[in-house]
């Protein structure tokens, strides 16, 4: 797999996009995931945001897109909802992505005034739409298992039958390697993935809740899930996934730390290509 990192990593730097870039291709990373919503930026910085990649040989392979609205109860929410992800497809497309990392919405009102399935069953079918619009465009979609008591997809099991369910091969998985600490899933519980999952985020945590750190500053043990992943084969990226470090002024050593310590890790298993 190749090691990458996503861009907003360097969000608190203070500084214009194309020095993230910049300053990720420095440190060695061989691909890049873009966080950014093609219905917020205009078209000189979606295009600087391409030509900037492009020149430094820096390809992007995923887009994050968090669209909570595909699950809620009202008609025109989930309209503009599928709307909003078919122009990040449009986006990746445009990119020469491979995916659109999907984040899902949570069951609302504590899974009491809706009924669960009801609301899975929204969600089924509006993924089932994107995932056709993906294929006409020769991208996927990369669905997020979150760790959270009350998301959609939150564990292997709900994963599996959600993929299942849509049914389409333009629609899969993405691993996060933090989030399946948090939610307890064991290492071998990845087995079940095979063929299904297509991009893996990878950060540490404290084991109690969502954190985004560098590898090696929580209590994640790595290595176990690091094999499971060469063992599913996934031709694509490792990407690191990062929130704000205490130290804004240190944020190049905090991502270069992430860096030094996911490659490390990579190595170990003979992960990285």
């Amino acid at each position: 797999m190749k090691l990458g990192l996503i861009n907003s990593a360097w969000a608190q730097a203070g500084r214009d996009t194309a020095w993230g870039i910049q300053k990720t291709k420095e440190l060695g990373f061989d691909t890049i995931d873009i966080f950014t919503d093609p219905l917020d930026i205009d078209v000189r910085e979606k295009c600087r945001i391409k030509r900037e990649c492009d020149r430094l040989g820096l390809p992007i392979v995923s887009i994050a897109c968090v669209a909570v609205g595909l699950v809620d109860f009202n008609p025109s929410v989930q309209r503009f909802s599928v709307g909003r992800v078919q122009a990040y497809l449009d986006l990746a497309h445009e990119y020469e992505a491979r995916n659109v990392l999907l984040v899902l919405g949570e069951y609302i009102w504590n899974r009491e005034v809706i009924p669960p399935a009801e609301q899975w069953r929204t969600a089924v079918e509006n993924c089932r739409v994107l995932a056709e619009y993906a294929g006409q465009r020769k991208v996927k979609i990369a669905l997020e298992l979150e760790p959270f008591p009350l998301s959609l997809l939150n564990n292997v099991e709900t994963m599996v039958k959600f993929i299942d369910d849509v049914g389409h091969p333009a629609l899969a998985a993405n691993i996060d390697v933090s989030h399946l600490c948090l939610s307890h899933v064991r290492p071998e519980e990845l087995r079940r993935l095979a063929g299904k999952a297509i991009h893996v985020h990878i950060s540490d945590c404290d084991g109690k809740q969502h954190g985004d750190l560098p590898p090696g500053r929580g209590v994640v043990d790595f290595l176990p899930y690091l094999r499971e992943i060469k063992a599913l084969g996934i031709e694509g990226s490792m990407s690191i996934e990062l929130e704000y470090s205490p130290q804004p002024d240190q944020i190049e050593a905090w991502v270069a730390e992430a860096y030094r310590e996911t490659d490390r890790l990579m190595q170990a298993v003979g992960l990285r290509t």
